[in-house]
């Protein structure tokens, strides 16, 4: 394999979206979506986005005054699902490592984050990450097709 096809650059990002989200990942990201419960006014945090296939439905499924942050680590997965959204959609999209998140403690009412866990090269840094930006009380809320 190319290292354009591993490093997700290129046509990787449009094909990833057209032929995997149907088959692999659309039914979980409704299920995923639907257990997000966040205030009126909530922070939410999207690790891991990729092509903004859970992004998309978190964003139907937040309250209308929810902001989102969508982020990822791969440039090109973040601009090709940037491209999904109109500029008044409530979401930013954000270059960002799970691992050392660019985020003030205590930030998000919840972090959500679809098989990008599995994937984490340190997934305890990650776990660390996503609990130092949640406020007191605040919700991970994360699917793994394998072993975390």
């Amino acid at each position: 394999m190319s290292s354009q096809h591993t490093a997700f650059v290129g046509a990787v990002p449009e094909n990833y979206d057209l032929y995997l989200r149907p088959l692999l990942f659309e039914p979980y990201a409704v299920d995923i979506a639907e257990r997000v419960k966040v205030s009126d006014h909530a922070l939410v945090l999207e690790t891991a986005c990729g092509t903004g296939i859970v992004s998309r439905h978190l964003r139907e499924r937040l309250p209308k005054g929810a902001r989102l942050v969508a982020t990822d680590l791969n440039e090109a997965m973040l601009e090709y699902a940037s491209r999904k959204f109109g500029v008044n959609s409530a979401i930013e999209f954000k270059q960002a490592d799970a691992t050392s998140l660019p985020f003030a403690d205590a930030s998000f009412e919840a972090v959500v984050c679809q098989f990008g866990f599995m994937f984490f090269p340190d997934k305890l840094a990650a776990m660390r990450e996503a609990h130092r930006v949640l406020v007191p009380g605040g919700k991970l809320i994360f699917s793994v097709w394998d072993s975390i």
